[in-house]
């Protein structure tokens, strides 16, 4: 009786216990990491949430499809209609319904975006002006990273993404969002070597961590894979408002978590948003709905990547 009581009490206090802190070896580079205590968000709250829009560059020919069974046809008028859409339409509404609701946006941008489509670049940037760009490589398709090239072709490739973004929007971003999410263990390094100060290549946390890379340490912000909308979308079928369920019980737990237990540090999510899934208008509504919600708890603080990273003291 006595060790089954002592067993009881031991589980009670492991379920109430603060998550075990990541450190030591990083599992992808080696690098030794540690993660960043942040109590709490600006305002007291515990959850920071931050989505990040792509805007991405495709090209004719590639891209998402939303019929594989007809990929293979010339012209694919269907793949190819659903990807413009997603651009000339799906890229501004999702602006104007984060200028609507007042909710702050980052931007991962593909170099090539800017000049490729100007117009639909200058409408979404007159709608959040504000919000920042974390480079996104050159596009999404025919120019990813030179994983096979070497360190020193990765600064180069890291680089010219950052030149090119900041002649033509004026920002030299500081974040770095691998394209087609495919870096490998050198690309930390090699983003840290050229100025990025944060990534969001880092996909296994629930809290901020810092990756001792050199010059500077880089900082990992979360962004978990299970709740990026495209390959919930593509892979896995869920419909916007499957999504808007996941990402309200997503959030909703750790608040709860945090509610039951103050002592757990602060925790964070970066949520990928693409104009093919949240971009129609049964995926803004989706969106909105989410918006509102998560608006209205108050242990959840709705940022960006950018002032994540400053209120931990980052910058």
């Amino acid at each position: 009786m006595r060790a089954l009581a002592l067993a009881c009490v031991a589980a009670l206090l492991l379920a109430h216990a603060p998550p075990a802190r990541a450190g030591g070896t990083d599992w992808i580079t080696g690098l030794p990491r540690e993660d960043v205590p942040v109590a709490t968000w600006p305002g007291g709250r515990k959850v920071a949430v931050a989505f990040v829009l792509y805007v991405e560059v495709w090209g004719h020919g590639h891209g998402p499809n939303f019929r594989p069974d007809m990929a293979g046809r010339e012209p694919d008028l269907v793949d190819e209609g659903f990807r413009e859409y997603a651009v000339n339409f799906g890229l501004p509404r999702v602006g104007r319904l984060f200028r609507e609701t007042d909710v702050p946006l980052s931007l991962a941008l593909n170099a090539e975006f800017p000049k490729a489509r100007p117009e639909v670049w200058t409408t979404l940037r007159s709608l959040v002006p504000a919000a920042p760009i974390v480079a996104h490589g050159l596009n999404n398709a025919t120019a990813l990273l030179p994983l096979t090239e070497g360190p020193a072709a990765q600064r180069a490739y890291i680089r010219k993404t950052l030149d090119m973004i900041e002649a033509d929007t004026g920002v030299r971003s500081t974040g770095w969002s691998s394209p087609s999410v495919y870096p490998d263990a050198a690309t930390f390094e090699a983003s840290a070597a050229e100025g990025i100060r944060y990534t969001l290549d880092g996909m296994d946390s629930d809290v901020l961590s810092r990756l001792a890379t050199t010059p500077r340490p880089l900082l990992l912000v979360p962004y978990p894979p299970s709740v990026v909308d495209m390959g919930q979308y593509l892979s896995r079928f869920k419909e916007a408002d499957d999504l808007a369920r996941l990402w309200t019980d997503y959030v909703g737990e750790l608040a709860r978590e945090a509610a039951a237990d103050p002592s757990r540090p602060a925790s964070v999510v970066a949520i990928g948003i693409h104009p093919f899934v949240v971009g129609t208008p049964a995926g803004a509504a989706a969106l909105r709905r989410v918006l509102e919600t998560l608006k209205a708890n108050p242990l959840v603080w709705l940022t960006d990547v950018e002032s994540v990273v400053k209120a931990a003291g980052e910058r």
